[in-house]
């Protein structure tokens, strides 16, 4: 199930739905993503962020999403997928994500919860503005995202 929402996310209720769905499932990854109140700036240092806005593309997002776990569901065995993503105006300790997939054994539900939020974080079209005091910035793709996803590239 994917769901993309403006609205605040309550991921202890939606993991225990998700749990009590998945009855058979010996495995439960879960990922939950939150703002952080810093932006790491280089060098150790870091700026403060007051709010976090994230932009998306209604209908193309969703059906990145659907993608990227129906890739996640081709790869491993899955019992069941959960993704919900935030968009909209957030707060410092807001939850913007919440990941959950239900396996058999845990090695497929780790699995697939990682692979989908590092391909989640690469490729959904999502885009945020930090906003500091008076300032707010466009936040670039890190490096290091799509050096992660880059390892559950398949070669054939």
């Amino acid at each position: 199930m994917i769901k993309v929402q403006s609205e605040p996310l309550n991921a202890g209720e939606e993991i225990n739905t998700f749990l009590t769905s998945n009855p058979n499932s010996g495995g439960i990854a879960t990922f939950i993503g939150q703002v952080r109140d810093f932006q790491e700036q280089g060098s150790g240092e870091s700026a403060s962020v007051a709010a976090l806005e994230l932009e998306h593309y209604p209908g193309m997002t969703e059906k990145e999403l659907e993608r990227i776990s129906a890739e996640a569901q081709k790869r491993w065995t899955l019992d069941a997928v959960l993704v919900i993503h935030r968009h909209g105006r957030m707060s410092p300790g807001d939850t913007i994500v919440l990941v959950c997939t239900a396996s058999t054994h845990r090695g497929d539900a780790f699995s697939a919860c990682e692979f989908i939020m590092d391909w989640l974080k690469t490729q959904a079209p999502f885009w945020k503005r930090e906003h500091s005091g008076t300032d707010s910035t466009w936040v670039d793709a890190r490096e290091s995202d799509g050096t992660r996803a880059k390892r559950w590239e398949k070669v054939d």
